[in-house]
């Protein structure tokens, strides 16, 4: 019985070290509910930070941004993606979107493109 037991408890410390391995680690400093952007790579630099959309990026991040993150809220019914748009308003072609919790270090096709963003229900 002793055997079975710590046999048992193997397996669940085991697989509870795995789970925790693949936990996401949050590296960028980025507010709970909000979208982040930083005018350098890797979250270095000036981060600006939005809990709403924004059709027209003022300051420092406007075609500077080279990182982003999704610090958003989630659940049903909740627009809880993010995207970043080349012109204000919205308009011109899309540079990267976000699922929820995503944080992207760098993205050259994205970077220093953005000018405005929207929370959506996906990408």
């Amino acid at each position: 019985m002793k055997r079975l037991l710590g046999a048992t408890a193997a397996a669940v410390l085991t697989l509870a070290g795995g789970l925790a391995l693949t936990a996401p680690a949050t590296a960028a400093d980025c507010p709970s509910g909000h979208f982040c952007a930083w005018t350098d790579a890797n979250f270095d630099g000036q981060r600006t930070n939005w809990s709403g959309d924004d059709g027209w990026w003022e300051g420092s991040i406007p075609d500077a941004d080279s990182s982003w993150a999704n610090h958003g809220l989630s659940g049903p019914g909740i627009k809880d993606h993010v995207k970043v748009y080349e012109s204000a308003w919205q308009g011109g072609a899309m540079t990267i979107c976000l699922a929820p919790g995503e944080e992207v270090g760098y993205d050259a096709n994205a970077n220093d493109r953005g000018d405005s963003h929207t929370w959506t229900m996906g990408c």
